[in-house]
């Protein structure tokens, strides 16, 4: 059943506009504000100023001062988004502090009382999510420039230096490029509707070329992201309290909730992007590894609202596998399978990627993303499950 109407009715200005996607960035937030006006000015210095407030210990301290701040002032999308971003950086700093193990289990009133109406009001958790960190955390330097590395910056910062610069707009860029395929959606489900081989030979062809440049950005990811930093800093920052021993009962939001909540950090499975395409190339992640497709699905829950109605309006559109299979074309099939090879590759990339960045630094075999899986086990599972779906000729 159409879930409030099919993308394959739609234009691609509708979609845009009805989901919250933007046709330059996806699902990144368009040009960010970066201030917001008193008394909401607090959080931005606070988040502004994080590494030098946690490297002097005096983060914890300056959020205690805080007063309470309604949110009700906070009345746009934008306005609500940045402080929802900077309240998720001040959450983050407050827990985890210097890293080194003094964590606090319990986020004073002052700050989780406006943090938790304000998600509320966003439909986000309240702790730093994809959203905030990689879609609502950046800027251009010249407004008029290119959307490159070179030309852009982030709002906030953790420690360790330019890593939070590298990890974050590494994603991002990675995140428009791959969403540069959005628009030719409703060509690829007319195409469906109208059996034109043709049209849909063109979307698929482009779609493939759109994620093969996201593979090519997160390349990016070496020159500007030093492993052990990344290991041992930054990642602290974006660790969460669902399955993590430090906060076994999760975190208590004061003022807010009675009992401790468990939410699980910041990860690239929260990107709608890449779920985006599993849903348009008919991969469902359910085969095999039963975990890897319920962690999928729990984590659209740390997705913006827009963009999860999205995904549950593809799922209603027709299937593009399907119909591929039903033509039995070898050209038409090898431009499906070139954009499964596309997400395979990109998949293999990020396994090679978490290797890098967490397994070897960890100097052991296993260890938990920032999401709070297995992580080597949930993306080999990911990966090889995309890798099925390729079409093998009869």
């Amino acid at each position: 059943m159409a879930h409030n109407g099919t993308p394959l009715m739609e234009s691609s200005q509708e979609i845009f506009e009805k989901y919250q996607i933007d046709e330059e960035v996806g699902f990144a937030l368009p040009n960010p504000l970066e201030e917001l006006p008193a008394p909401y000015d607090e959080w931005i210095s606070i988040a502004k100023n994080l590494p030098e407030l946690i490297d002097k210990n005096e983060l914890r301290e300056k959020v205690d001062q805080l007063k309470i701040h309604s949110t009700d002032a906070l009345k746009d999308h934008k306005s609500q988004r940045l402080a929802h971003l900077a309240l998720g950086y001040i959450t983050m700093a407050y827990v985890w502090n210097q890293g080194d193990g003094d964590v606090r289990k319990v986020l004073p009133k002052n700050i989780a009382v406006p943090y938790c109406e304000l998600s509320e009001k966003l439909g986000l958790p309240p702790i730093l999510v994809y959203a905030d960190c990689v879609l609502a955390n950046w800027k251009k330097k010249d407004p008029n420039g290119p959307m490159t590395y070179e030309n852009m910056d982030i709002l906030f910062w953790f420690p360790g230096g330019d890593c939070s610069k590298g990890f974050f707009l590494v994603s991002l860029l990675v995140e428009i490029a791959a969403a540069s395929a959005i628009k030719v959606i409703p060509d690829l489900f007319k195409a469906v509707k109208n059996e034109d081989q043709n049209a849909l030979q063109k979307a698929l062809c482009y779609i493939a070329s759109c994620l093969r440049q996201a593979h090519k950005e997160f390349e990016q990811i070496n020159d500007y992201v030093d492993p052990s930093t990344f290991f041992n800093v930054l990642r602290i920052y974006l660790s969460g309290w669902k399955g993590n021993s430090q906060l076994p009962e999760g975190l208590k939001y004061e003022g807010f909730w009675n009992t401790p909540q468990e939410f699980a950090g910041g990860s690239a499975a929260q990107s709608s992007i890449f779920q985006c395409f599993d849903v348009l190339l008919g991969i469902r992640q359910s085969s095999g590894e039963e975990s890897a497709s319920r962690f999928l699905q729990e984590m659209r829950k740390y997705m913006p609202p827009a963009h999860q109605e999205f995904l549950l309006s593809l799922e209603s559109g027709p299937s593009v596998r399907e119909f591929v299979l039903s033509k039995g074309d070898p050209k038409l099939r090898a431009d499906y399978n070139e954009c499964v090879k596309a997400m395979v590759s990109l998949r293999n990339y990020h396994l090679q990627i978490v290797a890098k960045y967490i397994v070897i630094p960890s100097n052991k075999q296993e260890n938990k993303g920032t999401g709070g899986t297995s992580v080597m086990t949930f993306l080999k599972s990911v990966r090889g499950t995309t890798e099925n779906f390729l079409l093998r000729d009869n």
